[in-house]
């Protein structure tokens, strides 16, 4: 008989090898494309939903309101969403039940997110499946994000706490608003 902990981490070290790698970039919202593009690069396992992949993508890219909706737009024209028989006029594919494991290494799909602001992003499954215990160093429950690169921009175009869109950008204090704590506590005023 094998030990139970034993047969957790063989069953664990087989299925953690499965896991895609999927590059996403952020090519624009609100009406603008982005150049050069951010993206992020996240792990996930096949058993993952659509839905999963959608928290975590917008997990990475900064976006507190999720409140919009979202979806993806598989190469064959497949739609994965919230299903919605109000508004869908052909079939989709419900992202809550909806497994990554129909992806195939190199298949590229889209993100959107906030179909006002249409945040639109390309994903890109890696060729090699990946092991999240190598390459993160534990087995998340849900997909990760776990390297990224360039400037994202805010869900609203934000540029301060308070910007309106309308005001101009307020005067640099120049460090003189921070308190004299740690690395602050040498600064003169």
């Amino acid at each position: 008989m094998i030990p139970a902990d034993l047969l957790l981490f063989g069953i664990l070290a087989f299925v953690s090898r499965t896991w895609l790698r999927i590059r996403v970039e952020l090519v624009g919202g609100r009406g603008d494309d982005l150049w050069p593009r951010p993206g992020r690069i996240i792990a996930a396992a096949r058993t993952h939903t659509f839905r999963d992949l959608a928290t975590s993508i917008d997990d990475a890219f900064g976006r507190w309101d999720r409140a919009h909706l979202h979806q993806f737009w598989l190469s064959d024209d497949t739609r994965i969403c919230e299903p919605d028989p109000d508004w869908d006029d052909e079939p989709v594919l419900n992202d809550r039940l909806t497994k990554l494991s129909q992806l195939k290494p190199g298949e590229q799909f889209v993100y959107e997110f906030d179909f006002g602001d249409s945040w639109l992003h390309l994903c890109t499954v890696g060729n090699e499946r990946i092991d999240p215990l190598d390459t993160l160093g534990i087995v998340p429950a849900r997909p990760l994000p776990y390297w990224g690169w360039g400037d994202i921009p805010d869900q609203y175009g934000r540029r301060w706490d308070g910007d309106d869109g309308e005001s101009p950008r307020p005067a640099n204090p120049k460090l003189s608003d921070l308190p004299l704590i740690g690395p602050w506590r040498h600064l003169r005023r």
